[in-house]
C-alpha cells in the first residue's frame, strides 16, 4: 500500500487551524474562505484515514492524532523552507571584499572560506591581510567586511573573540642573555608594535629594533632563526615558535578584542559572509 502524500498546503492549513482553534480565524490568517480551509482539512482526514479535529464549546481542537500531526507537520514545513531557503542561496552571486590581519588571513580565515563556498559558490571573495587599525574607516569605499584587532573593550563592531598577545622566539632562545634586547615587529600602526614598546619600557627592559615587517611570515622567519623576539596572537601562535612569559625575563602583555566591522548597506552575499565567519569564529574559542 502507498504511503499517503503530506501536502505542503495541507499541513498549513491543518497547522492554521490547530494554533488558533478556529476554522474562520485560521482562513483569515491563510487569506482563504472558511469553506476552502474546511475543505483542505477534510482532504488531509481523509488521506491519513483518521479525524484531526473534534469541535468543543471553543472552537475546534485537535484530536489525539492531530496532536501527534502537529508535530511532524511543523518539522516537514520548516525543513521544506529550509530546503527552499539553501538552494536560492546557492545562486547569489556577488563579490565581497574582505580586510583582516594577516595571521588571521593566513591561518584562521582560509579554511572558514572554503566551507563558505561550498554552500555559496556564486559569491567571490577578495581578502587583502595587512594592518587593520585604518581599515574599518574605508568600509563601503574599500571594504565590505574588515575583522580587525582593537584594544580589549574598545573598537565597535561585533565581538569575535578574545587573542592574549604573547612574547614568541625560537625554542632556545636566551632572553636573559639579550642585552638590549632584539625585538621583530610590525609598522608603527599596529596593536602590538606598540603594547611591545611600552612593556619593554615600562619594565625597564632595554631593548633594540631589529626587524621590521609586514608579513608575518617574514617576522616569524627572522624570530624561528633565533635573531629576535617577537609579538603574536597566542591563538595564532606559529608553528616553529615558543612561547615565553615572565619567567623568560619578559614583562606580560594586554589582550585584543577581534572585531567584526560591516559596510552599511551590505550585500546579501556580504551578509551571508559575515554572518558565516561570525559564526565559525566566535565558536572555535572561549572568550578568556
Amino acid at each position: 500500500m502507498t504511503a499517503p502524500d503530506l501536502d505542503p498546503d495541507l499541513l498549513k492549513a491543518f497547522l492554521a487551524v490547530a494554533e488558533h482553534r478556529s476554522f474562520t480565524r485560521a482562513a483569515a490568517m491563510l487569506n482563504r474562505t472558511q469553506s476552502a480551509v474546511s475543505v483542505q482539512i477534510r482532504r488531509l482526514e481523509e488521506r491519513l484515514g483518521t479525524k484531526l479535529f473534534h469541535r468543543t464549546r471553543a472552537g475546534v481542537a485537535p484530536t489525539s492524532a492531530g496532536e501527534e500531526l502537529r508535530g511532524y507537520a511543523a518539522r516537514i514545513l520548516a525543513l521544506s523552507d529550509e530546503a527552499v531557503g539553501a538552494l536560492r542561496e546557492r545562486s547569489i552571486e556577488g563579490v565581497v571584499r574582505l580586510g583582516v590581519m594577516d595571521d588571521y588571513g593566513t591561518i584562521v580565515i582560509p579554511p572558514l572560506l572554503a566551507s563558505f563556498a561550498k554552500s555559496h559558490p556564486q559569491i567571490r571573495v577578495e581578502i587583502e591581510t595587512g594592518l587593520t587599525a585604518t581599515m574599518p574607516a574605508r568600509l563601503g569605499e574599500t571594504y565590505d567586511l574588515v575583522i580587525a584587532m582593537h584594544p580589549q573593550g574598545r573598537g565597535g563592531g561585533e565581538l569575535l573573540r578574545r587573542e592574549q598577545a604573547v612574547w614568541a622566539a625560537a625554542a632556545s632562545y636566551p632572553t636573559k642573555a639579550q642585552d638590549p634586547l632584539p625585538v621583530a615587529l610590525y609598522p608603527p600602526g599596529c596593536l602590538f608594535r606598540q603594547w611591545a614598546a611600552e612593556a619593554l619600557d615600562a619594565a625597564g627592559r632595554p631593548w633594540r629594533l631589529a626587524f621590521v615587517s609586514r608579513t608575518l611570515a617574514a617576522v616569524e622567519a627572522i624570530a624561528a632563526e633565533g635573531l629576535a623576539v617577537t609579538v603574536v596572537k597566542a591563538g595564532t601562535l606559529p608553528a616553529l615558535l615558543h612561547p615565553l612569559c615572565e619567567r623568560d625575563g619578559l614583562p606580560p602583555l594586554p589582550a585584543a578584542d577581534i572585531r567584526l566591522h560591516r559596510a552599511r548597506n551590505l550585500s546579501r552575499g556580504g551578509t551571508l559572509l559575515a554572518d558565516h565567519l561570525q559564526w565559525k569564529i566566535s565558536e572555535s574559542t572561549t572568550i578568556c
